[in-house]
């Protein structure tokens, strides 16, 4: 049986009062508010709690194709929830569409689509909420979204960049890891039967090589658990602020992959900072947003301590140099963007450059990577290789001499 929720105003005094029932249609709720001498006045059946299918979810890139198309709906003058009412209506991604509907329910219930939105952090996030929240206040909400598919772009562009950095040497290392396992697997065994029907010392690596190529054999699954327990094990750490901590910090200071990510989380910080202060959010709200944005432990702490030196009358750069992650450009440009009192403008083009410097990154991580990655894998194939000829060689000495 459905359930109803019903706004009706008593006819004598004039109060509004809003109730729930079970009943099987909505001609009953009619009935139900004229016995109780009460004009209806909305009537609608009540919507379930809408949860995330397992699986199911809202990319970036539908988020700012759906943020775009409303904020071109407000600007020409649709009511809210009408342009919600179409997005909803057009939205190819199910997950989104069945959100939409949920916070055109919520809207239409007397909430503010900033609270509205907020009821679903899987489809639209802290930063999105609040910048909407900004654009309902200062009356420019298809300004604000505009802004916001602008930066939701550009962040999913430097996502993009990070991750497609990270393919090649991934998959240059699983195909290495397969050749090898082939190798110790299918080949080694072959050399050592024929090895064995000779009867003699076979040389160290040799021996080794053996021996690795025994063990995957007899004990892989061990091999697989002890992996998978490691992975395991390291997960569950890093889930807690010490190991997340130590992980964030020892990445930023890796050789080649730390620049990148720490470059990559310098434009995310100025960006994102930089948005939500030009979009009327105040600069403690924005830092705490900013800071639990970061994806980076390390960065997190470092916009925190900036944040509480704000609230102490402070500035933001003093914490954010001693935390020694950002460069001492960016430091000396938020000091003067506080100065001058453009900091949201010194923050834009501090991203700017940063996106830029992550293309740099990128490139100069692959062009290292290539060569790096085929001199090991050759390294270690050919010193199988090589492993397995010595005691031929040492056979065909001794047949010579």
């Amino acid at each position: 049986m459905p359930m109803f929720e019903y706004t009706a105003k008593n006819a004598i005094s004039g109060q509004i009062l809003k109730g729930q029932l079970d009943v099987p249609s909505r001609d009953d709720v009619v009935a139900f508010i004229r016995r109780s001498r009460m004009t209806p006045v909305i009537i609608r059946e009540a919507r379930k709690e809408f949860r995330f299918p397992i699986g199911g979810g809202v990319k970036t890139r539908d988020v700012v194709i759906f943020t775009r198309q409303f904020a071109t709906m407000i600007n020409a003058g649709l009511p809210l929830v009408q342009s919600l009412s179409i997005l909803a209506q057009q939205t190819e991604n199910k997950t989104l569409k069945e959100v939409t509907r949920a916070v055109v329910y919520d809207v239409e219930a007397g909430n503010t689509l900033a609270d509205a939105l907020r009821k679903h952090p899987r489809a639209f996030s802290e930063l999105y909420v609040n910048m909407v929240a900004a654009g309902e206040a200062g009356g420019i909400l298809d300004t604000i979204l505009l802004r916001l598919a602008t930066f939701l772009e550009k962040n999913d562009a430097l996502v993009r960049k990070v991750k497609g950095a990270m393919v090649y040497p991934g998959v240059i290392m699983s195909v290495a890891a397969a050749a090898i396992a082939i190798l110790l697997i299918f080949v080694i065994p072959t050399f050592q039967n024929m090895f064995a029907s000779v009867n003699m010392e076979l040389p160290f690596p040799t021996r080794v090589v053996i021996g690795a190529s025994s063990f995957l054999i007899h004990w892989w699954w061990l091999l697989l658990g002890a992996i998978g327990a490691g992975t395991f094990g390291l997960r569950q750490w890093y889930k807690t602020p010490v190991g997340r901590r130590n992980v964030d910090q020892a990445l930023l200071n890796a050789p080649v992959l730390g620049d990148l990510l720490r470059k990559a989380a310098v434009s995310r910080f100025t960006r994102t900072l930089s948005t939500l202060i030009s979009s009327g959010v105040s600069i403690l709200d924005g830092l705490e947003i900013t800071a639990k944005t970061a994806g980076n432990m390390v960065i997190h702490d470092a916009v925190m301590k900036s944040r509480q030196s704000i609230a102490g009358g402070e500035t933001i750069a003093g914490p954010l140099e001693a935390s020694k992650v950002f460069p001492p450009m960016v430091i000396s440009m938020v000091a003067v963007g506080e100065q001058t009192g453009g900091l949201d403008e010194m923050l834009g083009k501090i991203a700017d450059f940063y996106d830029e410097e992550v293309d740099v990154a990128v490139s100069a991580m692959i062009s290292l990577l290539e060569p790096l990655m085929i001199v090991v894998l050759g390294v270690v194939v050919g010193g199988m290789v090589v492993a397995m000829y010595l005691p031929i060689f040492d056979m065909v000495n001794a047949v010579q001499q």
